[in-house]
């Protein structure tokens, strides 16, 4: 008994150390069992709670939880496996004094509480090795959270920047609507640049720490993902409509982007095609484009090429995102947008509400603040125009466009 204690002892605090290094040190993407086993077991309990509701903001709400949790649970299962292991190992060296003591000198120790005094010579090594990985592992612990919000403030601010740009959530065909609309098609080039740098920055920070990818928008119907998804959609389309007013950023976006997915499958165990064919087959359908390219064109946006025509060399370029894509949005049940993929939850896409064109002068366009004037978003996902006196909303009912 004496020796199987510590052998598992030994083998919990090595396993508990490697996975501390790996996680919180070793810069590489590398999936963690422990962070997927957290993420799977806090993502089943907080969809399982707003399963009654039946509504995405009900479920975004409760969402905004996962990340935290599994960053405390994280900790929690590291210091009580080394809690463990300490326990072992002390009754391993000292046998006869039971494993009330061995409790309580690894207790004592791993939380610095000092109340403990070693009862055997062998058991001070142990509590030395204790008290210095306990506080060790919550400074490491504490020095990952600015690593993590660093990154996710410089995400989101890329994600907030273009909901002016491509709409709430995002879609592919409304970012190129809105800058054919302001006569703004030459700064579509800066757009593909910022999302191509903005691309290799969350290909190197999703896979070295994954646990990003449950840290959700602080708007619920933004996602880091529908709008990267949205730039690809918007750079493809533009590519195969407009070839001669695309810059080349929009195929260097585009690769970015694909590549950064593929980094983010890799250490997430997402499995994908290396290598598919231009003509392999895709979830978006050629009505789904054919929709999209019309409202693209009723806001000013005119193809050279043949809709028919394009749609092949469209399907060309998403066959290497639209994969990834959907089962990263599906997994980070990231809001339903245009052209996104479906989720584990019943949901319709919602397409970003435009907001509407008002000059100055025009008395038909004018409104008073008790008349809404503005679709509503109704649960079934329909738009309604809303011509009664406008109430005070509730959260979750309507949206404000975009």
């Amino acid at each position: 008994m004496q020796i199987f204690a510590g052998l598992l002892g030994v083998v919990l605090l090595a396993g508990t150390t490697v996975s501390v290094l790996r996680t919180l040190v070793l810069p590489r993407s590398k999936a963690s069992r422990l962070l997927t086993s957290l993420w799977r077991f806090w993502r089943a309990v907080l969809r399982g709670l707003a399963r009654p509701r039946r509504r995405y903001e009900s479920l975004d709400r409760l969402l905004e939880w996962h990340a935290p949790l599994i960053l405390v649970s994280q900790l929690l299962v590291w210091l009580l496996a080394m809690f463990a292991g300490f326990t072992l190992v002390s009754y391993a060296v000292a046998p006869r004094l039971g494993w009330a003591i061995a409790l309580r000198e690894a207790g004592s120790s791993l939380f610095t509480l000092g109340f403990a005094v070693p009862r055997r010579l062998q058991l001070t090594v142990v509590d030395f090795a204790a008290a210095a990985s306990g506080p060790l592992l919550i400074a490491l612990q504490i020095a990952y959270l600015p690593t993590l919000y660093a990154t996710y403030n410089r995400r989101e601010t890329e994600v907030t920047l273009l909901r002016s740009l491509a709409g709430e959530p995002s879609w592919g065909p409304e970012l190129l609507a809105r800058h054919y609309m302001v006569g703004a098609v030459d700064q579509l080039q800066r757009v593909y640049q910022r999302w191509e740098r903005l691309a290799a920055d969350l290909g190197e920070s999703h896979a070295n720490y994954p646990v990003l990818l449950a840290f959700r928008s602080p708007k619920p119907y933004r996602s880091w993902i529908t709008a990267m998804l949205a730039v690809m959609d918007a750079a493809a389309m533009h590519l195969t409509l407009a070839p001669a007013t695309a810059p080349v950023d929009a195929r260097l976006v585009i690769r970015a982007g694909f590549l950064a997915l593929r980094d983010i499958a890799d250490a997430r165990g997402i499995g994908y095609d290396p290598d598919p064919r231009p003509d392999a087959p895709i979830a978006l359908t050629f009505e789904e484009f054919r929709e999209g390219v019309k409202r693209a064109e009723d806001a000013g946006f005119r193809p050279v090429r043949d809709v028919a025509d394009a749609w092949l060399d469209f399907k060309g370029w998403r066959v290497n995102y639209e994969s990834l894509a959907y089962m990263l949005a599906r997994r980070s049940d990231a809001v339903p947008a245009p052209w996104s993929g479906p989720r584990d939850w019943p949901s319709e896409p919602m397409p970003p509400n435009r907001p509407p064109h008002r000059q100055p002068g025009a008395p038909h366009l004018r409104f008073s603040p008790t008349t809404a004037v503005q679709p509503c978003r109704t649960d079934s996902g329909k738009e309604t125009p809303a011509e009664e006196p406008a109430q005070p909303s509730q959260p979750g009912r309507t949206r404000p466009a975009s």
